[in-house]
């Protein structure tokens, strides 16, 4: 097993509820979301996890494209903070950790940390496309904030 870090920020206008209910919203985060095209309310697993979604991506290997469903569970939703676990076979995870703040001036900033665990043999291809997911979908959310 290999695990990858990163993070972003996001800054924008809004409050801090408005984007925490945003960033705890996964079928809405689907919209952004450059590699998806399809989002399923689907039961939770356990009675910990407030929410799941089946999300399905369309994904390229070489000129092979495929689809991946994984299920994200939205295991926190506080005044401030959101986290998010995503599973998808075989053996991966990605957990999106999510703080929220004001920034002054009618502003919000989203901090998300990224961790995602997956096979070496997976690793490269998987965090690769994960960062490139995530950095598409803070510029769609930065957008979102603008316009709301």
């Amino acid at each position: 097993m290999r695990t990858g870090t990163f993070e972003y920020t996001i800054t924008g206008p809004g409050t801090v509820a408005s984007a925490v209910e945003l960033m705890a919203d996964v079928p809405r985060l689907v919209t952004m979301h450059p590699l998806a095209v399809r989002a399923d309310a689907v039961p939770p697993p356990s009675p910990d996890v407030l929410r799941s979604t089946a999300v399905t991506s369309r994904l390229k290997l070489g000129p092979v494209g495929m689809h991946i469903t994984y299920r994200a569970d939205l295991v926190v939703r506080s005044e401030d903070e959101v986290l998010t676990i995503a599973h998808q076979q075989p053996r991966t995870t990605l957990r999106s950790h999510v703080r929220v703040s004001e920034a002054g001036d009618d502003q919000v900033r989203i901090r998300v940390g990224v961790t995602f665990e997956s096979p070496a043999l997976l690793f490269s291809y998987g965090f690769a496309k994960a960062r490139f997911a995530h950095e598409h979908m803070a510029s769609e959310i930065e957008k979102y904030l603008k316009n709301a």
